[in-house]
């Protein structure tokens, strides 16, 4: 694993408290929660702007009539 750093961050307490409940039945530290949800985070939001591009391309392919929702003819 990579170097790790020590932060202090604050959390409303309702968060908090479902962080550590969440910790405790998982069996895992607080950090391991809070790091795995940071990096789903990242995740999600790649993948959203996956999703942007996509579209973006897609329009701009349908603009210039090389992609078209039609189905290919087969030969």
């Amino acid at each position: 694993m990579a170097k790790a750093i020590r932060k202090t961050i604050s959390l409303p307490l309702d968060v908090a408290r479902d962080a550590e409940a969440l910790a405790r039945a998982e069996g895992r530290t607080l950090s391991a929660v809070i790091q795995d949800a940071l990096r789903n985070l990242r995740i999600n939001r790649r993948l959203q702007e996956l999703g942007e591009l996509q579209s973006y391309w897609s329009k701009q392919a349908r603009s210039k009539d090389i992609l078209s929702d039609r189905d290919p003819k087969r030969s």
